[in-house]
Parts: structure tokens; C-alpha cells; sequence
């Protein structure tokens, strides 16, 4: 500013001069004048800007030379280099820098200045971690971008500047060198060490034929946390800690990491794979260090060295995706025709049965006497029919609980019932004491007239419901003495409610996990989910879509279910129109609402478990374990159906008993994770629904929780303990209860002191465990009461239980864990065991499937067992009854 006034003052004091004074000067002379001073000026100027700016030394470089050099606020120094670049070739560059000076108040500034790309860098470099925290590194290498050329071969220069504002002399050195290997190599390792300053990259080309890769590094130490990533071959490279995940697709990693590339991401038909060792452990679930005491400290970063080889293979080709989905639909569709087979040879073998009967006409006298001589077995052919006066058959088709077993225990009524028919009857054949007219006319009334409340009161028994369901030795048609068709309405709204569950819970879940894959899709983030990396395979925007096809089974099992059941509901209504008196008087009573009801839930526990497996996480883990809650309970309340229909829990008690689980669960989730108090209250509320049920169960209902609970408790304990010491009044039903207990208050026990992290699971555990105690119990209880298994029955069990062993196996694997980080979980992967695209927890869906769909045939299924006794037989007029002594079929489970 001083020199621009002075030159402005000068050259208007010479124009005054020029112009004003006496006598006029030459025009020649006042240029002349002008000029030598504007000079002065100029050369004054350009002298001191020279002298206050520093020496620019420019330096003609070779790669694999280290220059020690120094650096000030007063001269810069310019490194040339030249290489040649190829169109078929990419050679790697890398700059490597290294601070010699002790201390500095100012960095060193590396800029490297290509033909279409700039790098810059401080040295020291200063890296951010969490919660502010700062660390100084001294060593920094980059890798050069190489963007692709169009010449065949050219050669290009390009410049290292160094620059310092420090007024101190600081030291370095410099030294520039090619990268080998920097272009991979399909199926070669390349092994190579990173640190957070000085990360590495490398370029691989999709060779001819190979449409999709799996970039796998690995290394042989957990820690320091590392992250891959894989960008598009463009300029800047995003290398950093600070800025890796601000491009392409990215995970972290401890040992393993792996990545699954598409050429048709790519339209370079290229990609760079890049390695960036993060400055702290915490997200790859390691410690954290201390927090500075000052905010500005430098920390030290310590040895944070990881050596790590990288390899790319090629992934599978559409021959396997088309090999795959074969064999998973091979697989379940052989069931439906092994269940056709089935069908066609039992009703094939009936029919011959049928042909091969003698026509009561035909029968003699002597006939007759010997076959009420040799009497009646379960598999007698005249169970499965009734015979009119005029000696005309009418047919009637058995009715079964199995599809496998055709000939059934509902319809057997004894041998003293069959003769006491036979004998009244004057043309030899089987006539009822009875009009089966009256009984057919009251079975066929539509239900759509019948209302629970008018017929749930049971009214001719209301006097002695107490009595009744309180008698020491109980019948199943104690529990058997409201109408038919208000259970069968009763038990058909557990269907029409889980498919409404079923509609407005899968849903939105669908809509979260397409959101899910969308931000996984766009962000590249792949911590996101949690896949098994190593056998994940993409298909359209599905990142793992073997995982999803493998829950194909659950979905056509649990059709195949219902549609078993299906066909039994018909054969059984058609029954009745015949007035069948084996549909009509005899057997358990049939309803077949809840086994819609458990066909449903394992067609939705498929679709929601092939949710959870677009993205699983801890987030949406309740989806592949809501239905498997529903399932668990759905089969407990079907096993306690069959001997207790009549107290049975409602379709709107148990699903809100279950909405309690499925609560319980997603608090578990989100808050259980260490939490004592949480641990606490959920181990109270166990053990009290434990009891409560408990005594639900022993009393059959007949009790009252209201403000007496607590004195008739002290007056009972009182009378039966103190006064006089009297054991219970239902030994069976206390023996499963005092199980059931141990075993609830044991898991409670366990879950107080582990805390486990997995609560979801936890709480399926609980299910089962207590599903398990009530279908061994049933089993017990039947051969107690003399039935016997029949050997299709013990084949099928044995075959189940097999299959479930393996599907246990399987899923004990562990591939991947949402309860540790995403790096710690890819630590568990695998690579694919089954025709290279499914891995072990495909295998879990394939046999656990199957096990769940051969437990829905067995457990619920008395005609699976011959009952060497007498089977019930109800006259819904005269109330005779045959008891059935499996009268203490009770379940302690939490609902």
C-alpha cells in the first residue's frame, strides 16, 4: 500500500510538472521522466517480494531411491518422475514418507499432482477416533490412483511437492515405488501389511466368462480392527479411516472378510480393493483406549501393523443358482407325491378289505356264533360300517387322526358294545338302540345358527360341573360334554385369527426388510446385515438368496399340512351325512380348527424366517422366531385338546397370551443385554405364571383368583399338611406339574445367573423344552394306560426325532451372531457344503422343516397308537361312556 500511494503521489507530482509549469516543457522530456521512475518503482517492488519468498528447488527422480531431505518455510522442493503407462497394464505407485524430526509446530505438506488426479497429505498425519480423540502418525504410504488410458502406451509425468510453514528446518525422507502385484490375479494370494497411515489398494479386471467374484481377505490376528472395501476405478481413491465408507461397498473385519462383486456393478468391467487398518477397535468389538485428559493431545497409536493376503474367486455360475432351486423344490414336492402314494395304497388296500367281507344275508347262524365266539379287534372290518335292517351296507370310510394309518382307533367300540348290537338285531346284522335319523339331523344343522353362549353353559349339567371335573379318576367324556358343533366354531376361529396375525405381521415386515436390502443396496454398508459372506449369493437385489430359497420348505410343508387336513375334514363331514356311527358316536372328538392353525403358522414361520434372512439382524430377529412361539404353543394346546376339549383355552386367550411372549421377547432384545433388573422382574413373572398355571391345570378351572386365594391357600395347607398329612388326590397330575415346575424354575434359575445375550432364543428354548416335557408325558401316559405304539407310529417318531438331531447339529454351527459385531460375527462364516450354494443353516432349514412337519403328524395323533383297552365311546342322549384312562393329560408351559 505504501509503495502504490508513493507511485501514485510521484506520478501526479510529475503530470503537475508536465502540464503546469512555465515556460511548457517538451512533450519528450516529461515522458522520459515518467517512465524512469514507474521503473524504479517496479524493480524496488519486485525485489522485496523476491526476497521475502522461498527458493523453489525442482529435482529430476527415480523410483526405489530414498531422498533425505529438509524443508522450511523458505524453499519447497518438486520430485519429477516419469513412467510409462499401458492400456493393457497397470503398474501401481506408491509413495511412502517418513518424518525424521523429533517434534514440529507445523506439518509437511505432500502434494503428488498427476495428469488427471491430485493427492495431498500432512505429515505428521492426524487421525480422528471417538469422542474427539487424536493420533499422530509420523510414517504415511499412499498408493497412487492410476486412472485407465486410452493410448496403447504413453509415457507420464507426475510431481511430488513439499512445502512446510515451519520457520525450523524439519527432516524427511521420500521415496517412490512401484507396487508388485498391484493388479490380482483369480485364485492367487497376495499377502501384504497395512497400517491406519498407510493403507493399501489393488485393482483386479473380471476376466472373460466370469460375471461374478468373492473378494476374501483374511489375516491371522483379531486386532487392530480393519476395513475392505471395493470402489469404482476413479479418482480420489477413499483410503482413509475418515473417509473409506463414502464410496462402494464396505465391512469391517477382524480375520475374515469377504465380499461378493457383480460385473454389472461395474462398467469399467474393474475394481479396486482396498484395505484400511481403522485407528481404534471398538467397532470391531475390541477395547477402548482411555479418554484424554486434554482436549488437543496427541495419542499415541502404538503398533497398529496387520498383515493381511488377499485372493479373489470366481463365484458360482447361473448352472448352480438353476441346480439349486431344483433340488430345494425336488426335495419338498417329493413329499407330495410320497403323500399322494400313500393315499392311493391305503385306499386301495381298504377297498380290497371291503370286497373281501361277507354280506350279512350271506352270513349263517353258525357264522354268526363264531364270530361273536372269537369277537371283535380293533382292526375288525365291522368297525368301519353299519348295517341297516334290510341287510343292505352301508358304506362308511374310516376316519383317522394319520394319513398314514388308515384304519384308526376312533371307530372301535369294543367287543361287549359290538355283540350287545349284533345279538338285538333279527336279520344277523348291526342295529343301534337308537334312530341314527336324530342324530344325523343334529350333526347336519349349520353352525352358522349355533352361538358358544347358548350352548356353553351346559345347562343339564350345571349342577354338577364342579363335581364332575373334580372326580378323582376322570373320563375324556367328562371333558367332552358340550356340543360338537360349538367347539368346532369354538376351535375354528384360532384358524381365522392366525391368518389375520398372519396378514397384518407380515406386511409391514416385508416392507421394513426391502428397506433393509435398499439401504444396504445404496450405502454399500454390508455391517448392516449380518450374512453368512462366505455363501452369500446375490440375485437380483437379494444379497443372500440361498438363504431365502432354503425356507421354501417350511412354505410347501405347511400347505402339504393342510391340505392333509384338509381332506380328512371332508372325509369325516361326509361321514357324518352318512350317519356314520363312528363319526357320529365314537372316538375323541374331532376338530380340526387348530390343525389350520398350525399348518398356517409353519407356512408364515417360512415366509418370515425368508425376511429375516434378507437382512437378519438383532433388529428383526422376532421374525424368525414370532411364529416359532405360535407353533410351539399352537402344538401344546392341541396335544391338551384331544383329551380336554372342553376347557381348553380360547382362540383370544391364547394368542394374547402368546402377544405377551412375543412382548417379553422384544423387551429382551432391546433391553436384556446385561440388564439385572430386567432379568429380575422376567425371572418373577416366569415363576408366577408357572404356578398360576400349574393350578389352572390341577383344578381343571374349577378355582378362583380374587381376594380368598390367600386364606383358602393357608386353610388348605392346614387341612392336608398339618392336620393330618393326606398326598394329592391326582397323583398323575401332580407328578407332571412338579416336572413341569422343576424345569420352569430351572430355566428361570439359568436365565438369572447367565443373563444370556440371545433372549429371543432363550425364550424359544423355554417353549420347547416345555413342549417336549408335555408330548413325553402324553407318550407315557398312553403306555401306561396299556396302549401300545404301532410300528408305523414308532418308525415315523424315530425318523422325526432323527432328523430333528441333525437339524440341531446344523444349526449349532454358529455361521453368524448378531450378539457380537459385525466383524466378530464374520469370524463364524463358512464356506457353502451343499452343491456349493447352500451353507450349514440352509441345511437347518431343509431338515428342521422337515422335522417340524413329520412333529405336526406325530404328536397331536392318538390313531399313531393301538389302544389294547377300550376307546371312548359317547351317546350324546344316554351319556354312556367308556373310560379312557389317559385322564391326566396336563401341561405346565408359559404362555
Amino acid at each position: 500500500m505504501f509503495l502504490a500511494s508513493s507511485f501514485s503521489l510521484n506520478k501526479g507530482d510529475t503530470m503537475a510538472k508536465c502540464w503546469k509549469s512555465k515556460p511548457r516543457l517538451s512533450p519528450s522530456l516529461c515522458s522520459t521522466s515518467f517512465l524512469t521512475r514507474f521503473l524504479t518503482v517496479l524493480l524496488f517492488t519486485l525485489h522485496w517480494v523476491s526476497s521475502e519468498s522461498s527458493d523453489v528447488v525442482q529435482k529430476d527422480a527415480q523410483f526405489g531411491v530414498p531422498y533425505q531431505d529438509t524443508v522450511t518455510s523458505h524453499n519447497q522442493t518438486i520430485y519429477s518422475f516419469n513412467h510409462t503407462v499401458s492400456r493393457n497394464k497397470t503398474e501401481g505407485v506408491r509413495v511412502s514418507v517418513e518424518l525424521l524430526s523429533a517434534s514440529t509446530k507445523s506439518p509437511i505438506l505432500f502434494v503428488i499432482r498427476q495428469k488427471q488426479a491430485v493427492l495431498s497429505f500432512q505429515v505428521p498425519l492426524i487421525l480422528r477416533g471417538l469422542y474427539q480423540r487424536k493420533y499422530q502418525y509420523t510414517q504415511v504410504g499412499r498408493t497412487l490412483c492410476q486412472p485407465p488410458t486410452l493410448a496403447v502406451a504413453e509415457t507420464q509425468f507426475f510431481y511430488v511437492d513439499v512445502s512446510t510453514l515451519s520457520t525450523s528446518t524439519v527432516h524427511y525422507r521420500l521415496q517412490v515405488s512401484r507396487v508388485e502385484s498391484f493388479t490380482l490375479q483369480t485364485d492367487t494370494k497376495f499377502t501384504f501389511n497395512a497400517t491406519p497411515s498407510q493403507p493399501q489398494f489393488f485393482k483386479y479386471v473380471f476376466p472373460d466368462g466370469v460375471d461374478t467374484v468373492i473378494v476374501k481377505v483374511n489375516s491371522e490376528k483379531n486386532f487392530p480392527c480393519s476395513v475392505m472395501s471395493i470402489q469404482d476405478i476413479q479418482c480420489p481413491v477413499y483410503d482413509l479411516d475418515n473417509n473409506v465408507a463414502f464410496i462402494g461397498m464396505y465391512q469391517t473385519m477382524t480375520k475374515k472378510g469377504a465380499i461378493t462383486v457383480q460385473r454389472k456393478d461395474f462398467p469399467s468391467n474393474s475394481f479396486y480393493v482396498v484395505v484400511v487398518v481403522k485407528t481404534e477397535d471398538e467397532a470391531c468389538g475390541g477395547p477402548l483406549k482411555y479418554y484424554p485428559l486434554l482436549p488437543d493431545e496427541l495419542l499415541d497409536a502404538g503398533n497398529r501393523s496387520k498383515t493381511l493376503d488377499v485372493v479373489v474367486y470366481p463365484a458360482i455360475d447361473s448352472e448352480v443358482y438353476v441346480m439349486g432351486m431344483l433340488f430345494c423344490l425336488g426335495i419338498f414336492l417329493s413329499f407330495y407325491v410320497l403323500t399322494f402314494l400313500v393315499a392311493c395304497i391305503e385306499n386301495k388296500r381298504m377297498n380290497r378289505k371291503r370286497e373281501g367281507f361277507l354280506k350279512p344275508g350271506d352270513m349263517s347262524p353258525a357264522e354268526t356264533a363264531s364270530l361273536l365266539g372269537k369277537g371283535l379287534t380293533p382292526a375288525s372290518p365291522y368297525e368301519y360300517g353299519s348295517f341297516a335292517d334290510n341287510g343292505s351296507t352301508i358304506s362308511s370310510e374310516p376316519v383317522t387322526d394319520s394319513l398314514a394309518s388308515a384304519e384308526g382307533n376312533y371307530g372301535y367300540m369294543g367287543h361287549e358294545a359290538f355283540k350287545r348290537r349284533l345279538i338285538s338285531s333279527h336279520h344277523v346284522a348291526i342295529h343301534f338302540d337308537r334312530s341314527l335319523d336324530t342324530v344325523g339331523r343334529c350333526r347336519q344343522e349349520s353352525l352358522s345358527s349355533v352361538e358358544e353362549d347358548d350352548y356353553d353353559t351346559l345347562a343339564d349339567v350345571d349342577s354338577d360341573k364342579n363335581i364332575v371335573r373334580t372326580k378323582k379318576y376322570l373320563c375324556v367324556s367328562d371333558l367332552a360334554r358340550k356340543d360338537k358343533r360349538v367347539l368346532n366354531k369354538k376351535y375354528q376361529i384360532y384358524f381365522w385369527n392366525i391368518a389375520t396375525i398372519a396378514v397384518f405381521y407380515a406386511l409391514p415386515v416385508i416392507q421394513l426388510v426391502i428397506t433393509y436390502q435398499t439401504v444396504v443396496n445404496v450405502t454399500g454398508n454390508q455391517d448392516i446385515c449380518y450374512y453368512n459372506f462366505l455363501c452369500a449369493h446375490p440375485l437380483g437385489a437379494l444379497s443372500s438368496f440361498n438363504n431365502i430359497l432354503s425356507n421354501l420348505g417350511y412354505v410347501m410343508l405347511g400347505l402339504l399340512f393342510l391340505l392333509i387336513i384338509l381332506q380328512r375334514d371332508i372325509i369325516h363331514n361326509r361321514a357324518l351325512m352318512r350317519n356314520d356311527i363312528n363319526a357320529l358316536e365314537c372316538g375323541i372328538p374331532k376338530h380340526f380348527g387348530l390343525f389350520y392353525a398350525m399348518g398356517t403358522a409353519l407356512m408364515m414361520e417360512g415366509l418370515l424366517s425368508a425376511c429375516y434372512h434378507v437382512c437378519p439382524n438383532y433388529t428383526n430377529f422376532q421374525f424368525d422366531t414370532s411364529f416359532m412361539y405360535m407353533i410351539a404353543g399352537l402344538c401344546m394346546l392341541k396335544l391338551y385338546q384331544k383329551r380336554h376339549p372342553d376347557i381348553n383355552a380360547s382362540a383370544y386367550t391364547a394368542y394374547a397370551c402368546l402377544a405377551a411372549v412375543i412382548f417379553f421377547s422384544v423387551l429382551g432384545v432391546v433391553f436384556g443385554k446385561g440388564n439385572t433388573a430386567f432379568w429380575i422382574v422376567f425371572s418373577v413373572i416366569h415363576i408366577l405364571a408357572t404356578m398360576l398355571l400349574s393350578t389352572q391345570l390341577y383344578y381343571m378351572g374349577r378355582w378362583r383368583l380374587d381376594s380368598g386365594i390367600l386364606r383358602r391357600m393357608l386353610y388348605l395347607i392346614y387341612t392336608d399338611c398339618i392336620r393330618q398329612c393326606s398326598g394329592p388326590m391326582y397323583i398323575d397330575r401332580m407328578v407332571l406339574l412338579v416336572m413341569g415346575n422343576i424345569v420352569n424354575w430351572s430355566l428361570a434359575a439359568y436365565g438369572l445367573i447367565k443373563r444370556p445375550n440371545d433372549f429371543a432364543s432363550y425364550l424359544l428354548a423355554i417353549a420347547i423344552c416345555n413342549l417336549l416335557l408335555y408330548f413325553a408325558f402324553y407318550i407315557i401316559m398312553k403306555l401306561r394306560s396299556g396302549e401300545r405304539i404301532k410300528c408305523l407310529a414308532l418308525v415315523c417318531v424315530l425318523f422325526t426325532a432323527v432328523v430333528w438331531g441333525f437339524a440341531l447339529f446344523f444349526f449349532f454351527q454358529g455361521l453368524s451372531t448378531w450378539q457380537k459385531t459385525p466383524a466378530e460375527s464374520r469370524e463364524h462364516n463358512r464356506d457353502c457344503i451343499l452343491l456349493s450354494f447352500f451353507d450349514d443353516h440352509d441345511i437347518w432349514h431343509f431338515l428342521s422343516s422337515i422335522a417340524m412337519f413329520g412333529s405336526f403328524l406325530v404328536s397331536p395323533n392318538p390313531a399313531l397308537f393301538t389302544d389294547l383297552q377300550k376307546e371312548i365311546l359317547i351317546d350324546h342322549h344316554n351319556r354312556k361312556d367308556v373310560c379312557e384312562n389317559t385322564n391326566s393329560n396336563l401341561i405346565v408351559f408359559l404362555l
